[in-house]
């Protein structure tokens, strides 16, 4: 290996390990995404300031030239930085989903309340009767009467 090569491949992995650091130094990687970078680019630096072990790694695994097991252990390393982020986007997609049924539902309540309360304003004649029909309709939508599911209470029919 020549002197280029050998001062590259250490160069290299100084600036992943660099980059990833700095990163999460900035908060933008977390630890638990990083940990598989950090992973790859402590090897390649030991391979990187100690390019005998990689020859004797392929020997020991049996792999007939050491570079097809650089070309291994990185494609492993890509895959499970990939099974971890579409193990994310699977929570984030579910948290989303959960969070948009949740908004529509408030929206939906919010509107039933203000409909209440405009009614309510347009029937009352002094200031005191719609202070007692505000209290009365938040009174109820917390016995759970104003809500949309459907095992929510109903008052009776008069």
């Amino acid at each position: 290996m020549s002197v280029t090569l050998y001062v590259l491949g250490i160069l290299a992995a100084l600036l992943t390990l660099g980059v990833v650091i700095e990163m999460m130094r900035r908060k933008r990687l977390r630890e638990r995404h990083a940990i598989w970078w950090l992973l790859a680019g402590t090897l390649a630096l030991i391979v990187g300031i100690f390019p005998s072990i990689l020859d004797w790694a392929a020997g020991v695994i049996g792999v007939g030239v050491p570079v097809n097991l650089v070309f291994f252990v990185t494609i492993a390393v890509l895959f499970l930085v990939c099974i971890q982020a579409s193990s994310e986007l699977t929570t984030l997609e579910d948290k989303t989903r959960s969070l948009g049924e949740q908004t529509v539902l408030l929206q939906l309540r919010l509107q039933e309340l203000e409909r209440r309360l405009a009614a309510t304003e347009g029937a009352a004649a002094s200031p005191e009767g719609v202070q007692e029909r505000r209290d009365d309709a938040l009174e109820q939508d917390h016995q759970g009467i104003v809500t949309h599911r459907p095992d929510a209470k109903r008052p009776p029919a008069a």
